[in-house]
């Protein structure tokens, strides 16, 4: 099939930020360009019940709870008594409806025809659209195809889920009231981040996974912090511990939650998020019929370019799998289309940033002390806590730290780990200095603005150096 033939260059299935991204890079190559969302808005599960619903809610949390400012005026302090899901929905109502006429209008201006349908291929260039409303249905066909579908929420079919009592992520935001005890079922990031928000309004918080560590793939020094400030908010952290049943009861109390673990304890709860993982949402695409293959999760098996077992056909963001995240989902889509038209396109994978929204937040970049020792690479640390950092006491947070690692005898930057405000918007410092292979002696060489938290680069440096002494 010649490519004059088909209707489009490339047909995008999913509006999240890969797909999106992977749209906008095909409209401005001036290819013909179609966009299929299943849901009436576009998207995705980042701005409809993911990434930008969970930050908001996170946002709107440490704001109404005072939570910056209980280290100058108390752990009593709040900015509003008995704080509500209505008070926290305001907040996040507002950006979701915002970025969703962002979106819209940017694929709006870049041409990019937009079509709200469920798709699924007839072959590995035909694909059936039917429309939301299910009132019509068309068959188009496409040179390129990029899959874009994201995940959803892991469901055990065992488990009674009410979206009130026991629920998904997805969920979260139509709570009726916020709860006074909750069991987090999975400390992965989805897990642990809404684990860390609600405990931050006073919930109390039981976290539960089969891992010995939280987060395995941060630096082990950053996720003990952050597993110290957890239980200093009281979360009580069941790591190890797999649990075997999951049920409602109902007693003199109320309508509540009885977990019970494979060890054989007990854990009873108002309410419980279930958050075991996510898995690709491709059931509905009749992959099969296109020849591209997927895992029992549902998710697409690419190689290094983000091609299919058809190789016409990429696919990626979350439905590829890790890291998951917003920003990389965003390259992959890129990366996908220049890669399909020829177009010159250039990527580091191995410095994408990792942003981890908890409480107090996480970012990396770079590699952690495990993966240097395993490598048997010789390297030194330089560490800053915040509350060495005027800044740091401004703005409350004196539990931050920010972590350099650089190579024993070139000093050349190898990994920066940050926990603490502001961490996701530090870490480019190093990522930039990490980008052009810089050294530690370019953190001792600089000025940073006085009073702000990027001096802790400054600090660690200066730590790391007298290390070497």
């Amino acid at each position: 099939m010649g490519m004059t033939t088909f209707d489009y260059d490339v047909a995008v299935i999913g509006s999240g930020p890969s797909g999106q991204r992977a749209a906008v890079q095909a409209a401005k190559l001036d290819r013909r360009t179609l966009l299929v969302e299943c849901k009436a808005a576009v998207g995705g599960v980042c701005i409809n019940t993911g990434t930008i619903p969970s930050k908001t809610l996170r946002q709107a949390v440490m704001h109404l709870s005072g939570y910056r400012e209980r280290e100058i005026y108390g752990a009593s302090y709040t900015v509003k008594q008995n704080i509500t899901m209505a008070d926290l929905n305001v907040r996040t109502e507002h950006v979701i409806r915002h970025e969703i006429d962002v979106t819209r209008h940017q694929l709006q201006r870049n041409q990019v025809e937009i079509e709200s349908a469920t798709a699924h291929f007839v072959d590995d260039h035909a694909i059936n659209l039917v429309s939301v409303d299910g009132r019509t249905q068309r068959t188009v066909t496409a040179g390129h195809t990029v899959i874009a579908t994201g995940t959803r929420a892991t469901r055990d079919g065992h488990i009674p889920f009410d979206e009130q009592k026991i629920f998904i992520c997805d969920d979260v935001l139509s709570l009726a009231k916020v709860p006074r005890s909750m069991a987090v079922i999975g400390a992965g990031v989805i897990g642990v981040e809404y684990a860390t928000i609600f405990a931050t309004l006073g919930v109390r918080v039981t976290l539960i996974d089969k891992r010995d560590r939280l987060l395995p793939f941060i630096d082990h020094e950053i996720t003990d912090s952050l597993a110290y400030h957890m239980q200093q908010n009281r979360v009580t952290l069941r790591l190890g511990e797999e649990v075997s049943a999951l049920e409602p009861v109902s007693d003199d109390k109320g309508e509540r939650v009885k977990i019970t673990l494979a060890s054989g304890k007990q854990i009873v709860t108002e309410k419980a998020l279930y958050s075991i993982g996510r898995t690709g949402a491709t059931d509905g695409l009749n992959l099969s019929a296109a020849g591209v293959e997927c895992d029992n999760r549902g998710r697409i098996k690419v190689n290094e370019f983000y091609q299919t077992s058809a190789l016409h056909i990429y696919a990626v963001g979350d439905v590829i799998g890790f890291p998951s995240l917003a920003s990389t989902s965003m390259e992959q889509g890129r990366l996908a289309v220049c890669h399909a038209f020829g177009a010159p396109a250039v990527s580091v994978p191995e410095l994408f940033p990792y942003g981890i929204y908890t409480i107090p937040e996480i970012s990396t970049v770079g590699r952690n002390e495990e993966e240097l020792t395993h490598a048997g690479i010789p390297y030194e640390i330089g560490k800053a806590n915040y509350r060495e950092i005027a800044r740091g006491q401004i703005v409350g947070d004196i539990t931050g730290m920010l972590k350099l690692i650089f190579h024993l005898e070139t000093r050349e930057l190898l990994g920066v780990h940050i926990i603490g405000e502001g961490a996701s918007e530090l870490i480019h410092i190093g990522q930039a200095v990490m980008a052009h292979r810089g050294r530690i002696d370019y953190f001792l060489n600089t000025v940073f603005n006085y009073p702000t938290l990027a001096e802790c680069y400054k600090t660690a440096a200066f730590d790391g150096v007298n290390r070497l002494a």
